[in-house]
Parts: structure tokens; sequence; C-alpha cells
């Protein structure tokens, strides 16, 4: 945990006698910055983040409430401890201060003693919630370190000779997330080519596609179609599901040797297929129930003839929902607009290409969901 004496003070006050006051008060104690003014006071914790505000209200340029409005707002500054210092004393100012986010609301004039037990009660505060949050965030990275262990590890070892080219994608929208695929080389020569997407965020949602993953690929290694497979991996999941989550999944096999591809799907949409010298489109639309929640009375495959030159495009709603800074979605629309100034490419371009136009769209727009993109090009 940081030791008080590390925690920088910010003092801002635009009459220099209670600035003078604090700094001897609390100099021996704290490290200690100083701003006369509104504006001078978020430049200054812009550029050295302080663990402490001592905001007084009535300043010449922006008033403390404002300041702390400001602060509130951002993400950086969101829980960052106020402390008003104000002439103000009615019931409905010290309301106000508490309204617009303060942690503490004291009155001028002021104890000095008062305003040091109230100021390292708040330091105290934050350095055990700063070591809280550290812990758990380290946690997170290691949780997401074992979480992408469980992905395929070596897809170049998979598609060898295949005359095929896979390139895969997924981005969490947290240190961890629900999306998965697989990409697995069959014992027949076909190739397995898989994507999911958990209800949920979070580790809960980790927890359950790291089941999901594990049950998959034993059911993969026992050559099973793709549609015994989901009513398998179906079962499964709901003899222990006591929250009641889900899986969508899309599942392809891809038989390069006969030139077809064969897709099962749960609850997932279709994904997207580039042919030369044709407009991108979505294909296996058709889909049964979501994995983990109802028994399911059985799962259909589609099949369809591969030609040299096609990639199919695999995506979870990450993708398609994506948003933008009017809350507009990225849309299937705009999806296939962008593969389709993608034909002819690599897989790994293909994949590149979409994943800049989603962020390109969300310009900056924090991201909402996990994304996930597997693109499988026939090379041959």
């Amino acid at each position: 945990m940081k030791d008080l004496s590390d925690c920088r003070v910010l003092i801002v006050d635009d009459v220099k006698t209670n600035v003078d006051i604090l700094v001897e008060a609390l100099r021996p104690e704290y490290k200690l910055s100083v701003a006369l003014g509104g504006e001078q006071a978020l430049s200054a914790i812009d550029r050295h983040p302080p663990d402490l505000v001592l905001l007084d209200i009535v300043m010449p340029d922006l008033d403390g409430y404002e300041i702390c409005r400001r602060l509130r707002a951002a993400e950086a500054t969101r829980e960052l401890p106020i402390m008003f210092l104000s002439s103000l004393e009615d019931v409905k100012d010290k309301a106000q201060g508490f309204e617009v986010g303060a942690n503490d609301y004291v009155t001028k004039p002021f104890e000095i003693l008062e305003v040091k037990a109230r100021v390292r009660s708040l330091l105290k505060a934050k350095a055990y919630a700063d070591a809280v949050r550290a812990a758990a965030e380290r946690d997170l990275r290691i949780a997401r370190e074992i979480q992408t262990g469980l992905l395929p590890a070596d897809i170049p070892a998979q598609i060898a000779g295949m005359g095929l080219e896979v390139d895969a994608r997924l981005e969490p929208a947290q240190h961890v997330g629900g999306d998965l695929f697989e990409v697995r080389r069959l014992a027949d020569g076909r190739l397995l080519v898989a994507v999911g997407d958990v209800s949920g965020k979070g580790i809960p949602a980790a927890l359950f596609m790291a089941v999901t993953m594990t049950i998959l690929r034993s059911m993969a290694r026992q050559g099973h179609p793709p549609e015994d497979i989901l009513r398998q991996l179906n079962e499964e999941l709901l003899e222990q599901n006591p929250r009641g989550m889900f899986v969508t999944l899309q599942l392809l096999v891809f038989d390069p040797v006969h030139r077809r591809v064969t897709c099962a799907s749960a609850g997932h949409h279709g994904a997207a297929r580039i042919t030369p010298g044709q407009a991108p489109r979505l294909v296996f639309a058709s889909s049964g129930r979501v994995l983990g929640l109802l028994p399911a009375g059985g799962f259909a495959s589609e099949t369809l003839a591969m030609e040299a030159g096609d990639t199919f495009v695999l995506f979870t709603d990450g993708v398609s929902e994506a948003f933008g800074p009017a809350d507009e979605l990225f849309g299937e629309d705009r999806l296939l607009a962008r593969l389709e100034a993608a034909s002819g490419a690599s897989a790994r371009e293909t994949t590149a290409g979409l994943l800049e136009a989603v962020r390109a769209h969300a310009a900056g727009t924090k991201q909402s969901d996990d994304i996930t993109i597997v693109t499988v090009r026939c090379a041959g």
C-alpha cells in the first residue's frame, strides 16, 4: 500500500492566506501542489494527478462545483477524492457539494486539526482502495493469460499442406471475456473452425468460455459431424449451469479435398462469404438454439461447395454491433461493404482490414463487447 508521505495533495484557493495556512499545516506530512484558480487546478491535475484535492468553491474563473463536476465526468479522475473547504455554510450549499461528487465538506474558518484528520482519513481510504484495485487488476491479467492459453496456439501447424489460409483475432472488451474460437485439424484431414460468444462479460463469461472450449475440443477430437458436436455440447453444458448462462456457436468443417464446407450453428448469426467476381454475402444463416439453456431437439447442418479464392469470415456481434460516437451500429451493411474492398486479399489482410474498419467506426468510443474475427481463405 502506498505510504501516505508519498501522497500528493492539491490545494485550490484564490485567497493566498488560506493557501499559506494549509501549506504550513500539511507540508511536513505530504507532497503539495497549489493552484490559485479553477483553470489552473484542472491543468495541474492533468499534468500531475494528485491523491486528494482540497477545493474552494467561490473563485473568479471556475467555481469549485464546476471543477468537481468535470473531474467526476472524466474517467481518469472519477474516483479522485475531493474535499471542499468553503465559507459557504448553508445546508443547501453543502448538499450541492455532495451532489456534484465531493467526498467531504468543511466550512471556513476551519480548525486545522480537523482538516488534517479528514485529509489523513481520505488519503488512507484512497491508498487502500488503490491497493485493492491493483491486486484485482493483477489477478485479471493472470486470468487473461490463462484464458488466452486456451485458444489455438499454432494455427499454421494446424493448416499446413491443406491449401487454406486462416487468420484469427480476439479482443476482449475487458481484461477477460466470453468470446472463443477454435481451429483444429481433424484426423481425416478436414479442418474444424468455430466461433462462439458467451452471454455476459467478465469473469463469469470467461469461466463459461473455458468450460465450452474444453468440451468442444474433446468433441472435435472424436470426429463427430458438426451438428452432433453441438447437440452433445448442449447436453454437457446443461448439466452444470446454475447461473443460466448460454453460448452461441458457429461451427464450420472445411474439406479441402472435396472442396466443400459444412456448417452447423447454435444461435449464432451467419458468416460472410467472399467469392471472386461476386459481391460478399452472408451464408449459413439457419441456426438452432443457443447452447446451455434448454434441451435441443436437434441441430441441422448445411453444406456449400467451396471454390478457389473463396473466403469465409466468421465473427461475433462485437463486430456487427460495435457502436460509433452517435450510438450507430457498425452493422452488416458496413461489414459487407468493407469485405467487398478486401476481395482477393489474404486471410490476414481481410481480418486486419475489418478490424480497422470497426475501430474507425467506433472513433474512440469505448468497446462495449468482445470482438472476434476468424477468416478462412481457400488459397488453392
